[in-house]
């Protein structure tokens, strides 16, 4: 099986297919690198596709301690992108996978071509912030206590899933019975370490305004923990678009895969013709 090593050891496993400029793909907590399938199969016509399961997530390690953090895993990201001899991709996320690809676009520009930020934010209330880890942390002992297919079980009808759920049974079904096979002990150090202890993305004001990667922001208009952040990022990214699912959730590539794909490929195919500019002063309405 193909796997990537990170700088601290920790193997990770991924796929690849096709040919031409690179486009990795960068999975949420709920998913692993199979979510993925119809972007690699859709994408993989014109560019060279990689996805890959995080730290945590089977087939690659699942390491115990503290080893969980949010620059594990965008680190783990351009360990992939180097085991691969590849200098720079597209970058395309989605939740915990858009986070991990704003923080190389912040920590890292050299290395993203672009980066599609899909479902992005959750958590990010200044308000609600402290609660929210509190939450990510009695989750991380769901998983340890209960395993997870019984988590699955549980958070099969959260509300940003429902709209998925609705609209297609059997792919809403495949989703959850794909989380019931996570490792349990990898899910709650995932959920312990990156969920709940990852930076508010409202603290990073400064660094993100000065983030000149071309950006598409990706959101179901009923994925609500996700609609204020991807206004924020949509304001102060300074190359950034902004595209609303309508009546959608939270897992946009397989909810809407044909509007997903069709987005992104618009985007990507507008970035590498330079057509994907930095905002005009002049489009913005002074306060």
């Amino acid at each position: 099986m193909p796997h990537a090593t990170t700088r601290d050891d920790v193997r990770i496993y991924f796929e690849e297919a096709g040919q031409g400029t690179p486009i990795l793909f960068l999975h949420e907590f709920a998913a692993d690198y199979t979510n993925w399938e119809p972007q690699m199969r859709y994408f993989s016509r014109g560019h060279r596709c990689i996805t890959y399961s995080a730290r945590g997530y089977t087939p690659s390690d699942v390491p115990e301690g503290e080893f969980y953090s949010y620059t594990h895993f965008y680190t783990d990201a351009l360990a992939v992108l180097d085991h691969l001899g590849i200098e720079r991709a597209h970058l395309v996320g989605l939740s915990m996978g858009a986070y991990s690809s704003l923080q190389i676009g912040l920590n890292a520009p050299q290395r993203a071509l672009s980066m599609t930020l899909a479902g992005v934010g959750s958590g990010s209330e200044l308000e609600t912030l402290e609660a929210w880890r509190k939450q990510c942390r009695a989750n991380a002992e769901q998983f340890e206590t209960l395993g997870s297919t019984e988590v699955a079980k549980v958070t099969r009808e959260a509300p940003s899933r429902i709209s998925f759920l609705v609209k297609d049974p059997r792919g809403h079904a495949d989703f959850y019975a794909a989380l019931a096979r996570h490792d349990a002990k990898g899910s709650a150090n995932t959920m312990r370490g990156f969920q709940g202890g990852r930076p508010s993305i409202y603290t990073m004001t400064d660094a993100i305004s000065k983030t000149a990667t071309p950006a598409l922001i990706i959101c179901g208009d009923e994925d609500d923990p996700c609609v204020g952040p991807s206004l924020f990022l949509k304001k102060h990214l300074p190359a950034a678009g902004l595209a609303m699912f309508p009546k959608s959730g939270h897992v946009l590539n397989l909810e809407e895969p044909a509007l997903f794909n069709e987005s992104v490929e618009r985007f990507v195919t507008l970035v590498e013709a330079g057509r994907w500019p930095v905002r005009d002063p002049r489009s913005m309405v002074a306060h």
